[in-house]
């Protein structure tokens, strides 16, 4: 049941978000994304006027919030939430990482599923079929050497998952 579903897709503008947006498109769902990447951004409004897109930085709670709540009033509503938003982070020993690229990695990769879940969450619990996606990782499975921001955060994505779950699911929000 994915015809008329409202769908907010973060860092929709390319890779896996716009395989994503795309895919949904297709199946005649209204969808919503955001993404920092300005070039990318304008691709899709130029292929697919009908999507609402907008720059944000979903790690920043406030820019978040914000785009949440466009979103939700220009789709009418949330049906479905992929928290798609991610980075890499920095490849290196644990000792060589800064504390600004840990908080960076983890703020992006963890923090923004936050974000949006939080700001999302009084749309969905109004809707008759509302779910969250959160995308992870098989290193928030098994750990990644030199990485250990990512999977920190992949990690904790899993633990972040699970618990809505548990939350959410007097809602009936999958």
């Amino acid at each position: 049941m994915i015809k008329n579903q409202k769908v907010i897709i973060t860092a929709g503008a390319s890779g896996i978000g716009l395989e994503t947006l795309k895919t949904f498109v297709a199946a005649g769902a209204k969808v919503a994304i955001c993404d920092i990447d300005q070039g990318a951004l304008e691709d899709v409004r130029a292929q697919y006027p009908d999507v609402f897109s907008n720059y944000c930085d979903v790690s920043d709670a406030s820019q978040t919030e914000s785009f949440i709540q466009s979103a939700a009033s220009h789709l009418d509503g949330i049906d479905t939430l992929i928290n798609n938003a991610g980075v890499g982070g920095p490849t290196a020993r644990i000792e060589d990482i800064t504390s600004a690229e840990w908080n960076k990695c983890l703020s992006v990769c963890l923090g923004a599923q936050f974000h949006c879940s939080r700001a999302s969450v009084n749309f969905l619990k109004q809707s008759s079929n509302a779910s969250i996606v959160n995308l992870s990782s098989a290193a928030g499975r098994m750990g990644f050497a030199l990485r250990t921001p990512y999977a920190a955060a992949k990690w904790g994505v899993i633990g972040l998952t699970k618990s809505l779950a548990i939350e959410l699911g007097e809602y009936n929000i999958r």
